[in-house]
């Protein structure tokens, strides 16, 4: 499991830390893994030796991470050029480290370089990049890889949002913890490669996690000796209509590819469904878990209130999320899990959409609490959150090939599987999101959600063979 922490978490455990080091031992400890990173970077490029590297340093801790970096990696024979923000302000260790080492500061960022080191803003920095670091942002020399430190300047690090410019990096190094601004869009795009430098921080529960091969394959179920179609669980689906059938045969296709033994199709896309998948249980009966709305269209808000109040697990995807009553979803006892995406989640909040975008962590939590139960936020990083619960789920596993008609429908009849064959809300969601990420990415360019669906089992092994 990858956890992330919030930087307040992150700057007590760095200050309980340090009150058992000797001073400046853990910014030396960063910069050392900082500057192994920078110089495999370098030598993947051709040397260390002889490379211009140069160091946008700013005011605090971040920038002398930049500078002992730099001095290392001037011992090891580059060529090292630090540009400040602030001249008067820069860390005095660190800068004495790096004259040492043969560095030079100079007021100019250099036209040519073979890397350059992100050393603006650390995890503190809020509100974007002020005036004097944005004109040094400007001037890197197009082409030249960029390594941040820590975070790339102008991301804020407790949710990715962005205040206006950011450093886009090939590389970031974080230190002690992953920030949940490294894993969440829009600043996870800025981020690149993220390498996780140990410093040895002791870290509570984390905001953040996010799902690895290992994790799914211990949730994923797996039918014993004695398992029917029955035990193994049944999921229903409820979805379609006149006007998009195939919204009901794409919802079936992801459910009979998540675990559970069979799959219960309830409406007017029956003959369609038959057409495609003949082993679709037709008609009412009884299920672990139900999948409603994809293609509902409406008109058939009822049909969703009695699934909501029976005693079965339920998803709600798409149509079947207008008009929701927290009070009804608050008051159920049995799993609910709710995949909007950022238009369907805006209705809900009652905001914009623009502001979902912005700040999708804040927003699903927001959802989760207000209609109490489990909810997943499609888009660039799916993010997953329950009611109650301190840690959200991130899927590492997306791609922009999902943005694409009808990939909703697969993913809510896989989690839907899911939650029949036993798995709570939160994994059904978190690992429904995973192997929907994994299936599209081994199409390797522009698919359909047929070919998603297709691809599931091949993402399933892909999970489990570890």
């Amino acid at each position: 499991m990858r956890t992330a922490y919030g930087v307040e978490t992150v700057r007590t455990a760095e200050r309980e830390l340090m009150a058992r080091l000797p001073e400046g031992a853990l910014m030396r400890r960063a910069a050392a893994g900082l500057a192994a990173v920078c110089a495999g970077l370098l030598a993947r490029g051709g040397r260390v030796y002889g490379a211009r590297v140069v160091l946008l340093v700013g005011p605090g801790d971040n920038g002398g991470d930049a500078l002992y970096a730099g001095a290392r990696l001037a011992r090891r024979g580059a060529g090292v050029t630090a540009v400040p923000m602030d001249p008067e302000r820069m860390h005095p260790g660190g800068l004495a480290a790096l004259r040492a080492a043969g560095g030079r500061v100079e007021r100019e960022v250099p036209r040519r370089a073979d890397l350059v080191l992100d050393g603006l803003l650390g995890i503190g920095g809020r509100g974007g990049l002020r005036p004097a670091a944005a004109a040094l942002v400007e001037r890197i020399p197009a082409g030249v890889p960029v390594v941040a430190v820590d975070l790339p300047s102008g991301v804020d690090a407790d949710t990715g949002e962005l205040a206006g410019p950011a450093v886009t990096a090939e590389v970031t190094v974080t230190f002690g913890a992953y920030k949940p601004g490294l894993l969440i869009d829009p600043g996870a795009s800025h981020a690149g490669a993220v390498h996780l430098v140990d410093i040895g921080l002791e870290l509570p529960e984390p905001e953040l996690e996010a799902l690895q091969h290992a994790d799914v394959a211990r949730l994923l179920p797996e039918p014993g000796a004695a398992s029917d179609k029955y035990r193994r669980g049944v999921v229903g689906i409820v979805a379609g209509s006149a006007q998009y059938p195939g919204a009901a045969v794409l919802a079936v296709a992801g459910a009979l590819r998540g675990g559970a033994g069979a799959v219960r199709y309830v409406g007017p896309a029956a003959e369609a469904v038959l057409a495609r998948y003949p082993e679709t249980l037709i008609g009412p009966g009884r299920v672990q878990a139900w999948v409603v709305g994809p293609g509902l269209g409406e008109g058939r808000a009822g049909e969703v209130a009695d699934l909501l109040a029976g005693d079965a697990a339920v998803l709600v995807d798409a149509d079947g999320l207008r008009g929701l009553d927290p009070e009804v979803l608050r008051a159920r006892t049995a799993p609910t899990l709710l995949t909007p995406h950022a238009g369907e989640a805006a209705a809900l909040l009652g905001v914009d959409r623009e502001s979902v975008e912005a700040g999708r962590l804040d927003a699903v939590r927001r959802l989760a609490e207000r209609y109490g139960a489990t909810v997943l936020l499609k888009g660039s990083t799916t993010l997953v959150a329950t009611a109650g619960a301190r840690t959200v789920r991130v899927n590492p596993t997306g791609t922009p090939w999902l943005a694409t008609a009808g990939s909703g429908d697969v993913l809510s009849g896989l989690a839907g599987s899911l939650l029949a064959a036993g798995l709570s809300g939160p994994d059904a969601g978190a690992v429904g999101a995973y192997l929907h990420g994994l299936a599209a990415r081994r199409t390797g360019g522009p698919l359909t959600a047929h070919t998603l669906a297709e691809a599931l089992p091949a993402a399933w092994r892909d999970a489990t063979a570890v």
